[in-house]
């Protein structure tokens, strides 16, 4: 098996009406990792995750899981192992109940029911929504189904977590709780957001993708201290590293020297 979890080799994609996404994306990350995809809107985040648990097929290129090939033969076993999140919960949410959306997958894994109810529990319990499992997810606020979107993928024990935009429309307060829940998650994750204080808080490692191509890929504080290359990429320092306004200090990562 392959050291690497996850490896994208020249990875590309053509949209039906013609339109470029990616072009020979290639990138490798190993277990454990917690990788951030950052870029300007267009700049191909969104396709090259739908990639990871076979939403999308490449057009040239492969993708390997776990050293197994992502095609239409392997897309049952890819997904049993990679969790995606969607940027919309309303995209992943769709049962009547919170608990039974949780469920659906298990439930669609061959779990018994007794198994699928506990799993469910699990789930839900470590993302704080085990109260709201009776309610329906569309009377949820956008912080609460966010919550309950991550459960309906831990309740599938994947290796692999990817996420997209996770906090977006998120009040300061769900954002931070949703920031625990990625920090705890200890498998490898990939996420790919605009906001940029999160991936610095979170990623060690970073790649910008610019017109689907990967033009990037180092350290957080390689990438945010290379100011050239943020404007190249229509991209700006996460505003803890600006220096602050009031006493002129300069920022720094989170957590780190």
């Amino acid at each position: 098996m392959s050291e690497f979890v996850v490896d994208l080799r020249d990875l590309g994609h053509v949209y039906p009406d013609a339109t470029v996404a990616l072009s020979a994306v290639s990138l490798r990350v190993a277990a454990g990792e917690c990788v951030g995809i950052v870029g300007a809107n267009g700049a191909g985040k969104s396709t090259l995750l739908l990639h990871l648990n076979g939403c999308l097929l490449p057009t040239t290129g492969e993708v390997q899981l776990g050293g197994q090939r992502v095609e239409t033969r392997s897309l049952p076993a890819i997904r049993r192992s990679v969790g995606l999140v969607f940027q919309d919960p309303d995209d992943q949410l769709f049962m009547a109940t919170v608990f039974e959306d949780v469920a659906f997958g298990p439930l669609n894994l061959g779990f018994s029911r007794a198994e699928a109810e506990r799993v469910t529990q699990e789930a839900l319990s470590r993302v704080g929504a085990w109260p709201l499992r009776d309610r329906a997810p569309y009377r949820l606020s956008v912080g609460e189904r966010k919550r309950v979107a991550i459960a309906t993928v831990l309740s599938m024990s994947p290796e692999v977590l990817v996420l997209d935009e996770p906090t977006a429309g998120l009040d300061p307060f769900a954002r931070r709780e949703i920031l625990g829940l990625i920090r705890n998650f200890g498998q490898t994750t990939i996420i790919a957001s605009h906001d940029l204080d999160m991936v610095a808080e979170l990623c060690p490692r970073i790649v910008v993708l610019d017109q689907g191509r990967v033009v990037a890929d180092r350290s957080a504080r390689e990438i945010f201290a290379d100011q050239a290359l943020l404007e190249r990429c229509r991209l700006a320092q996460p505003l803890s590293l600006q220096h602050c306004p009031l006493c002129g200090a300069p920022g720094k990562l989170r957590g780190r020297p």
